[in-house]
């Protein structure tokens, strides 16, 4: 047991090493990262497309997609017209600092305000995690149940902004939309939720110009 936890504080200890350089880097560039996470399913790629949509003609950005072992999720976003590299982990349920620095030698930070990491879809690991982002953004799916910020707790204390998606499919079922503000809000008192549809668009538009005020500051 003992031999356990020294090696998880070594692997932590190595990446944030190298997540305090990639936010030493990305200070001096100007650029303004979020690390974008949620579960497989709770609409973090079609959020991203829409988010871009608004914002593409405001802001430069950029997107790191970082999912198991496809691309499809960075084909979507190259439609987008934005710059995209694509992560796989095999198999690994995270993305990390390393990851990221490596990804960032191919792009141009000079020409980037906003750089976009979708994390690996995951309500546990990617939280544990620095990268170097300067805040997180997690999307909880209305269809995964009101329950999950209090089962999975690190990653709303960890994340800025919350975004219960779907919102639209609220009529449908039995998600219980005060208590999961409560409940976030317990865990984290000064998070920002943002209730959001891709499908209806509600929310969009407040959220796109919540993320252009971060990116401008």
């Amino acid at each position: 047991m003992n031999l356990e936890v020294k090696l998880m504080k070594n692997i932590l200890g190595a990446n944030d090493e190298i997540a305090t350089q990639n936010r030493k880097i990305f200070s001096e560039r100007g650029v303004v990262v979020m690390n974008l996470m949620g579960s497989p399913g709770s609409g973090k790629t079609t959020l991203l497309e829409k988010t871009l949509a608004l914002l593409a003609d405001k802001i430069k950005i950029a997107v790191i997609e970082g999912d198991l072992f496809t691309a499809k999720d960075a084909e979507r976003i190259e439609r987008a017209g934005v710059d995209v590299i694509q992560i796989n982990t095999a198999g690994g349920c995270h993305l990390d600092a390393p990851m990221i620095q490596k990804a960032c030698a191919a792009l141009d930070l000079d020409a980037i305000d906003l750089l976009i990491v979708e994390n690996v879809g995951n309500l546990v690991c990617p939280a544990e995690f620095d990268i170097g982002e300067n805040f997180k953004a997690v999307v909880l799916s209305i269809t995964e149940g009101d329950d999950k910020p209090l089962k999975y707790p690190l990653i709303f204390k960890e994340s800025e902004v919350t975004l219960l998606n779907k919102i639209d499919l609220l009529p449908f079922t039995n998600f219980d939309l005060r208590a999961a503000c409560e409940d976030l809000t317990t865990l984290h008192p000064t998070i920002k939720i943002f209730e959001t549809s891709c499908t209806t668009g509600a929310g969009l538009g407040e959220w796109a110009e919540w993320l252009l005020g971060k990116a401008a500051r």
